[in-house]
């Protein structure tokens, strides 16, 4: 199965502390509660200083992608994500504040289930790439668009802001795929995610 997630497909929604809004690209189960997912991949917009939420449990890959930088510190983390497409992975058990370095910033986020799924990001820009077998994959494209070239499909082009889920099937195998940027600034993550 495959999909492009435009704008439309997504979820957005405030936080309950007031300090920003998250937009959701998908979960595994789709659509599943946060108590009740394998994997959720989002974007959130912060706009103001605050504690992270707490999700026993669930391990996190964080990318900055737009905006001056933010600080994370608590249990063990002090941290400046300042550079735009840089994983920093940390457990959603931690009390984590963040702290913005100047202004609003927005951040793509994954978050996996222990125990039920594991992940690696690839940040795809300047050249193609080829992206190794997954049972899920997506591919967001986080500026400019991309084209994803799969095995027995024609091409398609994933715009700003969209991304393309593959879950792997009977009748569509997980197979290697490949992602080429559409322009020089074009920018896509690519999520490969493992369900054990």
């Amino acid at each position: 199965m495959h999909r492009v997630l435009t704008t439309a497909d997504h979820h957005r929604m405030p936080w309950r502390n007031g300090g920003g809004t998250t937009t959701e690209i998908a979960t595994y189960p789709p659509r599943a509660a946060l108590d009740a997912f394998d994997w959720r991949v989002s974007v959130a917009d912060v706009s103001a200083d605050g504690p992270f939420s707490r999700l026993p449990g669930i391990d996190r890959v964080l990318l900055l992608i737009a905006g001056a930088g933010i600080r994370l510190t608590g249990d063990g983390h002090d941290v400046e994500l300042r550079a735009a497409y840089e994983p920093y992975a940390f457990r959603g058990d931690d009390a984590i504040d963040g702290r913005l370095v100047d202004g609003p910033v927005r951040n793509f986020n994954v978050m996996l289930r222990r125990g039920r799924a594991r992940a690696t990001v690839a940040v795809v820009r300047a050249a193609g790439e080829r992206i190794p077998p997954a049972p899920h994959r997506l591919c967001y494209a986080a500026a400019g668009r991309h084209e994803c070239v799969r095995p027995g499909h024609p091409p398609q082009t994933v715009a700003a802001g969209e991304a393309l889920l593959i879950v792997a099937d009977a009748a569509d195998p997980a197979l290697p795929f490949a992602v080429n940027p559409l322009g020089a600034d074009a920018v896509a993550l690519v999520v490969a995610i493992e369900c054990p």
